[in-house]
């Protein structure tokens, strides 16, 4: 077994076994720390993001990030990732996004301090790290071998909650535009993950927005982006002046789950909505 699928353990903090996770995604950093996305520099709202959490003294047990870490697939934008996100002092797990380069990311991460193991067991809960990265395209695939692997580590532990973390998120969330941009095979990777037992949670990045929908017992779960966000709804590409943000899950022994998101204050971080596309 290789060092990115070695089991991960962890304890949790809480004595009730409950988990609290913070999820961060779509950072979207640059080699330069002046690199703009859409008018945004990104190091700047990924660092006032950082610098808002720490300051908020919400306890965590470890650190989700759902992909696109990088904008431009440049190994300074992972190390500038590692310097920032090192001050909220927890292990931190990822997947690669549209905008990553995934091999990349598995090869320097680990020497970052940050975790390249794909799959985690704290308490009664057990996550699966999944690349759905298609190569410098926008959309999304979770390739066989990946569904494979997430089979294989759910069942080796069906009386685990399940929670699999994926860049893509595996619906439509009803904009024209940025609903081309879904994971490809979604039908594919639903039908597998109706055969984990326990699966409870499925957790993406990927569509700048708040995104909370429960369908057939499962949870898919995406949030807001700690750049730029998606105007929600859209027909064409749109921005939302709404601020960067990032969320919280409180996960319990039975399987329940409970989250908020949280932003920076809009404003702070506005935008060119000039821009015709992305």
């Amino acid at each position: 077994m290789d060092k990115m699928t070695k089991e991960q353990v962890l304890q949790t903090k809480c004595d009730t076994g409950q988990i609290s996770i913070l999820q961060l995604t779509d950072m979207h950093l640059f080699a330069s720390e002046n690199g703009k996305l859409l008018g945004v520099r990104t190091a700047d709202s990924f660092k006032a993001v950082i610098e808002t959490i720490v300051n908020q003294h919400m306890p965590y047990d470890c650190i989700f990030v759902t992909g696109d870490l990088s904008q431009d697939y440049s190994a300074e934008s992972y190390q500038r990732f590692a310097s920032l996100v090192k001050l909220l002092n927890a292990p931190v797990f990822f997947v690669p996004g549209n905008h990553d380069d995934g091999p990349l990311m598995y090869s320097i991460m680990g020497n970052l301090g940050i975790n390249t193991s794909r799959y985690l067991r704290i308490g009664t809960w057990q996550f699966i790290f999944l690349n759905s990265e298609v190569y410098a395209v926008p959309h999304g695939w979770v390739d066989r071998s990946e569904i494979d692997f997430m089979l294989t580590y759910a069942l080796n532990n069906p009386d685990l909650n399940t929670a699999v973390c994926v860049h893509h998120l595996p619906h439509l969330v009803g904009s024209r535009w940025l609903d081309t941009q879904t994971m490809h095979n979604q039908d594919e990777f639903i039908s597998a993950l109706h055969l984990i037992p326990k699966l409870r949670l499925v957790l993406s990045g990927h569509v700048h927005q708040e995104y909370d929908k429960t369908v057939d017992n499962i949870r898919y779960i995406a949030s807001p982006s700690t750049s730029i966000q998606f105007e929600p709804f859209s027909h064409d590409f749109a921005l939302d002046m709404r601020g960067p943000g990032w969320r919280y899950l409180t996960l319990e022994p039975n399987g329940d789950i409970s989250t908020k998101v949280f932003r920076l204050p809009s404003g702070r971080f506005v935008p060119d909505l000039g821009v015709g596309g992305y």
